[in-house]
């Protein structure tokens, strides 16, 4: 059941619920009398009446009809199948349409309830072997629901009448005549209430919440805020609707009122004498902190009247609850709200019903008339005050009248549903902002915020439009266009007729084809006249003579589509900000057309060749839109520009050459080529452009590169260049700091996620790395905040020899700028919390010569004991510590040695066991006694069996997760050769031996293949693996300009793309 009707569906005041044994008990028999003799209309249950299985329809119809649910819960309450019946219907009815359900706890604790215990539990138990489990269910969730609703626990009472007492009061004050009526149809009204209600219980109950209903006039904001007042008002210690606060406000001895009026109806008081505002602030303050309160303030227009009436959350109690509808959202924020709620029009199907119930009093239109009446819900645009108004109007009358009130509504709008409309408008109080309202209204509707604003600036437009957004005249969508409902719009144009009902030529702004072609055609302007809309169809262009403009001096906006004008432009109005000319007619723009004051040109799908002959200075042009020009062969000369900001000239097919002095440009923030088909590739000067934000030329099949100098254009955020001919993308593109979201080469998205697959693809076997990238452009993958790695994956030995020599040479070049750039004085590295790497690791440090071990994967007893033993020979003073170091303990453990910073091995193959870690020790000396923190530059993963190579940074070993980690260790596949290198650059640094561990699961077998190694247990064997000498010969090329340490960590990964 609908809110609307709750003022007239209630049958009963209360209905009272009790066990019928109870009936024998003074306390229902004294609670009944007292309830009967404070003049409440109770409906009493008496289990005896009872008869069959189920409760009766009547019975049920009788909960259904009752405001209140008073629910008497005695120990044997549960025993009854009628009184669990009877709950079950009555939370039923508490959750759906809002009644209220009150528990008195007579010889009951409500956690026996809750729980289930005792004999509620035994009583539900006996239940179970004569019910379905689903039916006894729903009595339990009644019984947890209804003990934890607030109400009365009279266990411990010891004065019966006392408690009698506050039943009633509390009774009789929630049947306080509060019910508002809320509407007659209210369509759609449920959904929305329930959204503001969820927003109202978001927070913490002791919190004091404040919330904004926002919308225009008639769309329902005083509904709704009625219809939550039914609802939720009786939770509260005090309640307060006050309604039409600007109407009252506009009486100066009407403001006290309000205040007066809000204590009398929370106290419950017949008269309250407040003498001033000032003192009403002192006494709401000092009346109402205490108390739990819900307040509804409602149309409220100024901010005096919240100050006046909600001053600030210390005036209420904890948990109180504020709403305040309002057109203005500035008031909102001022007053700092929890939520605000903005009220969305009907959709069309609502539209069809509400309009419906006004128009033929019934859910649907008539058949004949469905047509008919779509177009009025069109026309009304979801505004539930126009269903209302126009649906009254129309109600059973002809289709001929129906017509005719559609014809006239497109040109003067109805006078009821306006005036409600232009309160909004008539509350501005700034000339200059009805000016602009009136502008959007007429020109700018779907239009960019930031174009209109430039257009405007005049009127100082920015502000302007904040304010007519604030209240809610203007809105504003996710892609920055301006927006305002049809109503308003006919509003701002209805206000402009009517000054000058019969003399449009007096009007500011004209619009209606019929009048503007007749003001034209009889050369009858006048200097009133400051904007002209002229729209025609290509089967109804006509030809008119510029001479028409000659005494319109003040205009200002121009917008013209299809239209045909002579060449006489000089009669146009030098005041002239804004020209939009759909279909353009000339080849060039006239040298006598004045065009010192535009803003904007917008001339899209023009007969222009040449925008203008000769170059014209317009300081004040930051607009310039030829889109779809298709005759357009060259740009203008843009050092005659120079306050450019927008170039947009989507679709110009034959426009072949950007002007060089587009390099002019200072101030440019977009460019738009899209679909240019004959440009070629873009002037130098044009990425000189260091203010540009947004660069569209995807669909310009004949570009097919971008230069390197791309990096200067050091604002670019948005680059969209698909659909190109460009195969080769400058590397300088992912050295950008300012790029954000690009488009290009089949790759979409926000940078962060684009350049690293970018650079992989470069990296891919399907392209020639030698030629693709070269090194010194490849060195910037470093910079790039979200790549991780980087995997080469190879198909032949000799693609992975070059590949291993290209990467090598390129960190070397990474390393060698670095170092020019390096202090001289090295920075201390703290063994206790380095930060070279991040994961488990211990330095030990013993005169010249040093050592690093790392633990990576599963910890286990056994990789516990080796690392234990690791650090006892590390801690000697052997200076040979390679010599000293643990080997082999099979079958826990295998060791491998090699001299110098790489390693090279075959992973074994040991049955019934996994490798689970592997420990590494880098024993090296240096002459100094420091290691600076930016030593450890790469780690190089080199699979020979795979042909696969994995760069990573040092950053990146830094950051690993344990999942990265075991992800390593899990993907190491026995057979496969393996190079481990990691390159630590420092001065005179020296690494003596390299030494890895792999540490592998108890198993339950412990036979071992271990053919690749030969020897004593601290020896290792390395395999012949083919093209080794490749990463070496690149490696000593290295060595020979600086001391290079390394150990490596490998990652064999298939998939290898990752961001």
């Amino acid at each position: 059941m609908s809110a609307s009707s709750e003022s007239t569906r209630w049958i009963y005041d209360v209905f009272l619920s009790f066990r019928g044994n109870d009936a024998r008990n003074p306390f229902i028999f004294h609670l009944y009398n007292a309830l009967t003799q404070a003049a409440i209309h109770v409906f009493r249950d008496d289990e005896e009446l009872q008869r069959g299985d189920e409760i009766s329809t009547s019975l049920t119809r009788a909960i259904e009809a009752s405001r209140i649910s008073l629910v008497v819960l005695s120990q044997n309450f549960a025993a009854s199948k009628w009184c669990l019946q009877e709950l079950e219907k009555i939370m039923e009815c508490h959750r759906t349409i809002g009644q209220r359900a009150i528990p008195v706890f007579y010889d009951v604790d409500p956690a026996e309830l809750r729980h289930q215990r005792g004999t509620i539990g035994s009583d539900l138990q006996y239940h179970m072997e004569r019910f379905s489990e689903e039916k006894v269910n729903v009595w339990r969730s009644a019984l947890r629901d209804v003990a934890n609703l607030s109400g009365f626990d009279l266990q411990n009472s010891r004065n019966q009448a006392e408690d009698i007492n506050r039943i009633v009061e509390s009774i009789t004050a929630l049947l306080d005549n509060t019910i508002l009526f809320v509407a007659q149809h209210p369509v759609g009204v449920e959904s929305r209430v329930q959204h503001v209600i969820n927003l109202l219980n978001s927070n913490r109950s002791d919190n004091v919440l404040i919330l904004g209903i926002l919308g225009i006039g008639g769309i329902g904001k005083t509904t709704i805020a009625k219809a939550i007042y039914n609802q939720v008002h009786g939770c509260f210690e005090g309640y307060c609707f006050l309604p039409n606060i600007r109407e009252f406000w506009m009486q100066s001895t009407s403001q006290v009122h309000l205040q007066e009026q809000l204590l009398s109806n929370i106290f419950k008081a017949t008269k309250i004498r407040i003498h001033n505002i000032d003192s009403g602030k002192i006494i709401l303050q000092q009346r109402l902190c205490g108390k739990k309160l819900f307040l509804i303030l409602d149309d409220v227009d100024e901010l005096d009247q919240l100050n006046a009436l909600c001053g600030s959350r210390e005036w209420f109690g904890p948990g109180s609850r504020i709403i305040i509808t309002t057109r203005n959202e500035h008031l909102l924020k001022v007053l700092q709200v929890d939520h605000i709620s903005r009220m969305s029009i009907l959709d069309h199907d609502e539209s069809i019903e509400h309009f419906s119930w006004h128009a033929f009093k019934q859910k649907c239109p008539k058949r004949e008339f469905l047509e008919l009446s779509k177009k009025v819900v069109a026309y009304c645009g979801g505004l539930p005050l126009a269903h209302e108004v126009i649906g009254s109007l129309l109600f059973d009358r002809m289709e001929k009248v129906w017509e005719s009130v559609l014809e006239k509504l497109t040109r003067i709008p109805n006078h009821e549903v306006q005036k409600k409309l232009r309160i909004s408008f008539d509350s501005l109080v700034d000339d200059t902002i009805k000016e602009i309202f009136l502008d959007i209204a007429f020109f700018f509707i779907g239009m960019s915020r930031n174009d209109v604003i430039h257009i405007l600036d005049e009127y100082n437009a920015e502000i302007g439009i904040d304010i007519l957004i604030d209240r809610s005249l203007v809105t504003v969508d996710n892609n920055n266009k301006l927006g305002m409902h049809d109503l308003l719009r006919d509003m701002g144009r209805e206000i402009v007729r009517e000054k000058y009902p019969k003399e449009p030529e007096n009007r500011s702004r004209l619009w209606l084809q019929k009048e503007v072609i007749e003001v034209l055609q009889t050369h009858i302007g006048t200097r009133a006249t400051e904007g002209l809309v002229l729209k025609l169809t290509r089967t109804n262009t006509i030809c008119l003579e510029a001479k028409a403009f000659k005494e319109m001096k003040k205009l200002r906006l121009l917008q013209l589509v299809g239209v045909q004008l002579g060449r006489d432009f000089e009669y146009i109005s030098r005041d002239l900000r804004w020209l939009y000319w759909h279909g353009f007619p000339l080849k060039n723009i006239p040298p006598n057309f004045s065009q010192e004051n535009v803003v904007s040109i917008e001339l899209e799908s023009s007969c222009l060749k040449l925008v203008w002959k000769e170059p014209q200075f317009l300081e004040k042009l930051k607009i310039l839109n030829l889109s779809h020009s298709q005759n357009l062969r060259q740009t203008p000369n843009f050092s005659y520009l120079p306050n450019l900001e927008k170039l947009l000239l989507k679709d110009c097919s034959r426009l072949s050459t950007i002007s060089d002095t587009i390099g002019h440009l200072k101030k440019i923030l977009v460019i738009n080529l899209e679909d240019c088909i004959s440009l070629g590739n873009l002037p130098r000067s044009f990425y000189k452009l260091k203010s540009l934000t947004t660069l569209i030329i995807s669909g310009c099949s004949m570009i097919d590169k971008l230069e390197e100098d791309l990096e200067q254009m050091e604002s670019l955020i948005t680059l969209i260049a698909d659909k190109t001919a460009i195969t080769q993308v400058p590397f300088s593109i992912v050295r950008s700091k300012s790029i954000g979201y690009v488009s290009l080469c089949g790759y979409e998205g926000f940078s962060r996620d684009v350049f690293p697959s970018l650079i992989w693809s470069w990296m891919s076997p399907t392209n020639n790395l030698s030629s693709l990238v070269s090194a010194p452009e490849l060195v910037s993958f470093l910079d790039l905040p979200k790549l991780q790695y980087l995997q080469v994956e190879c198909n032949s030995d000799l693609q992975l020899a070059e590949g291993v020599t290209k990467i090598l040479e390129i960190l070397y070049a990474t390393y060698y700028n670095e170092l020019e750039a390096i202090p001289t004085t090295s920075q201390v590295l703290n063994i206790e919390t380095s930060t070279i790497i991040d994961f488990r690791s211990e330095f030990q440090i013993n005169g010249l010569v040093k050592s690093l071990l790392i633990e990576v994967g599963a910890k286990s007893q056994v990789s516990g004991i080796l690392k234990e033993r690791i650090l006892q020979k590390l801690n000697t003073n052997d200076h040979d510590r390679q010599s000293v170091l643990p080997g082999d303990n099979y079958p826990d453990w295998l060791t491998f040695n090699s001299e110098g910073s790489s390693i090279h091995f075959k992973v074994p193959h040991i049955n019934g066991r996994d490798l689970k870690t592997m420990m590494l020790c880098v024993v090296y000396s240096s002459s100094q006694d420091t290691i600076s923190s930016k030593c450890l530059q790469n780690v190089l993963i080199i699979n020979y069996t795979k042909y696969t190579i994995q760069v990573y940074k040092r950053d990146t070993l830094a950051s690993l997760q344990n999942e990265d980690w075991q992800c390593i260790i899990s993907t190491l596949e026995p057979g496969n050769i393996v190079e481990v290198l990691v390159l630590v650059y420092g001065f005179e640094f020296v690494v003596k031996n390299t030494t890895i561990y792999l540490i592998y699961s108890e198993s339950t077998n412990e036979e071992i293949e271990h053919s690749n190694k030969t020897g004593d247990k601290d020896s290792t064997y390395v395999p012949e693996v083919k093209n080794v000498v490749a990463s070496t010969s690149a490696k000593s090329r290295l060595c020979g300009a600086l001391t290079l340490a390394s150990f490596l960590i490998w990652k064999s990964r298939r998939s290898g793309k990752r961001s």
